[in-house]
């Protein structure tokens, strides 16, 4: 079909093309006051969370405006998988990168030389080439939008040094309204996009994300806890596997396909051509798991990944934030679930060591590690310490493991202590589970050959567990008393802090690990299947018929199934029941285009069930 551009008929206001392209009555939060800014000319920064709509927020004035909007973006994937959705709701898009046929890449600049397009899309080395400039000096820019905003900062979790040419764009064309897009920034960040860019204002919109549903576990054989996790799951969901390296992705989802789950892998060092079949087999395909790095994720755009499962500990809580993010994108129940230990702590620990970053950034590392070890160890709502890191509030949410299953707490001042004591003993060289023996009093040969059998802290910690020796060790990791030094082969040191707490003796509240890890490893986390939400089986039996006539006409026009319709939207048909098509047009996320594509076949689909 070809586009049609609505401003081809009059200037359309916000309000109708919200309508009539994107098929929805109402805009959200601040969507309208931020439209309306660019729309007169203002630039701004919007911290938006994933799936509230931040693409709105430039695609509307773009299509509104006179002239294109120019979108700066980091992978080829997410501007393939925007500009597919955009035709598909009859908007002129295109993409401008380096992984087109030359035919097409020509087609695309031509289009844009001759004013044919509503949005180009385009990454930051591209944007600042000297030919491309020069296009842009000749024709009508109605905006340029940064997405993905926060890779422009040194503080943020993604930077990537050449979108910090993007800045140039507010000195070249300083009277083209600057838009600059994220869903993850902590106030260091936030300040450094904002003065980077030149940014008049910026709309912070809130983290939360009620729908997720967050689980944490401590690593107790992982393979088993992700099998249980997934067998707790409903049949054909959705879901993406978080491993730190590519060895292990490639032999999780293996063992994972073994076991008869649709999964595949990805990570950057795997042949271009395989990463681009598997992704698109995770988007066009229901029921696929993606085992990956942290190569895989930023910007992928399916509304239906229903779980998020990580197998190590991310780098800090703005990259877990803004994994975990891509669940539940439209907005129905999903779950983020994660396995850690000590040896991942360390783990990360060494990276931000051995890395070439400046003292300065290796320091901030460092605490923002502390504080997602603190995150993990939390004995409180896990939704609110998330909202607190990022200077957001919020009520218990009743919707994480914690709330679910309230931890027990006990002063653990006098164990803490112990603990310290037996790592200033031994000499602090030693790995928490050689310190543990000790307290446990546990002979060994290695132990009475250093003698450590003798030490006035052997056998003095009978009254814990080594389960809970291990949790105490992690929490005063997250507290600063203890640290894991990598360069003595993973052995515990004392802390500044920790040498002030053995001398105070300060009261310190410390969490009881359940026994059973709770839901993170039982697969008692909440249900996500959206069919849950109807209350009939008739409506159940019409939705599923819904979505197989959705997967039909994805195959046979070779786009994903969310790019017909998301499955809030069929769940909508199945309640509403739209017997015409003026009714049908009133379901959310029907817009024009869609209506006179697919609008009388789902009626069909519709009218026959009834």
């Amino acid at each position: 079909m070809q586009s049609v551009h609505v401003s081809d008929i009059h200037s359309p206001s916000p309000q109708e093309v919200l309508s009539s392209v994107f098929g929805y009555d109402a805009f959200r939060g601040e969507q309208a006051e931020i439209i309306n800014d660019v729309i007169a000319g203002r630039s701004c920064g919007v911290l938006m969370p994933t799936g509230s709509g931040k693409s709105l927020c430039y695609q509307i004035p773009s299509i509104c405006m006179d002239g294109v909007g120019i979108i700066v973006s980091p992978l080829i994937a997410l501007m393939q998988d925007q500009v597919v959705a955009l035709r598909e709701l009859g908007v002129r898009a295109a993409a401008i990168h380096s992984g087109l046929e030359y035919a097409e890449l020509q087609g695309n600049l031509n289009d844009l030389r001759n004013g044919h397009l509503d949005m180009v899309y385009v990454a930051p080395e591209r944007l600042v080439n000297d030919m491309f400039l020069d296009i842009l000096d000749d024709i009508n820019v109605a905006l340029f939008a940064i997405d993905e905003a926060h890779c422009i900062s040194q503080w943020g979790h993604d930077f990537r040094p050449e979108y910090r040419q993007v800045s140039l764009l507010r000195t070249r064309y300083p009277d083209t309204p600057c838009i600059a897009v994220t869903a993850t920034a902590d106030q260091p960040t936030r300040k450094d996009i904002v003065e980077r860019l030149g940014l008049p204002k910026l709309y912070v919109a809130g983290f939360d994300r009620p729908n997720i549903t967050y689980e944490v576990a401590i690593k107790d054989n992982p393979r088993s806890q992700l099998i249980k996790f997934l067998k707790g799951r409903d049949a054909g969901e959705s879901g993406i596997v978080y491993c730190l390296s590519r060895k292990k992705v490639e032999d999780t989802a293996a063992w994972l396909a073994g076991q008869g789950y649709n999964a595949l892998p990805y990570h950057a060092r795997l042949d271009a051509s395989v990463r681009a079949r598997n992704q698109e087999r995770f988007l066009k395909e229901e029921g696929v798991i993606m085992v990956a790095t942290i190569a895989f994720g930023m910007g992928i755009n399916k509304p239906d990944v229903r779980f998020v499962a990580h197998m190590d500990l991310p780098k800090n809580i703005e990259a877990y934030y803004q994994e975990t993010g891509r669940a539940g994108r439209d907005g129905l129940p999903s779950v983020a679930w994660m396995v850690y230990g000590l040896q991942d702590l360390a783990l990360q620990r060494q990276m931000i060591e051995g890395s070439d970053a400046p003292e300065e950034q290796k320091r901030i590392e460092r605490q923002k590690l502390t504080a997602f070890l603190g995150y993990c160890e939390s004995a409180t709502c896990r939704r609110q310490v998330l909202l607190h890191y990022f200077d957001d509030s919020g009520e218990p949410c009743g919707n994480c493991d914690t709330c679910l299953r309230p931890p027990k707490t006990f002063d653990g001042s006098i164990a803490a202590q112990k603990l310290l004591s037996c790592i200033l003993r031994t000499g602090q060289m030693f790995g928490g589970g050689y310190v543990i023996d000790v307290l446990l009093g546990k002979s060994n040969d290695r132990i009475a050959k250093n003698g450590h059998d003798t030490l006035s802290t052997f056998g003095i910690g009978g009254e814990h567990s080594s389960k809970e020796w291990q949790s105490l060790i992690r929490q005063m990791v997250a507290r600063g008393l203890v640290y894991v030094d990598m360069d003595a082969h993973g052995g515990l040191k004392m802390t500044p802090n920790g040498a002030d707490f053995l001398r105070d003796k300060p009261a310190l509240e410390v969490r009881l690990d359940p026994k059973s890890v709770g839901g993170a490893s039982s697969g008692n986390a909440k249900k996500t299947d959206p069919a849950l939400s109807l209350e009939s089986e008739a409506e159940q039996d019409l939705f599923a018929t819904l979505k197989a006539l959705r997967m039909k006409i994805a195959k046979d026009n070779n786009v994903p199934p969310y790019v017909v319709f998301h499955d809030r939207t069929l769940i909508d048909m199945v309640l509403r029941q739209p017997l015409s098509l003026t009714a049908m047009s009133g379901v959310p996320g029907v817009g024009q285009s869609k209506l006179d594509k697919y609008g009388q076949v789902f009626l069909d689909a519709i009218n026959a069930a009834a």
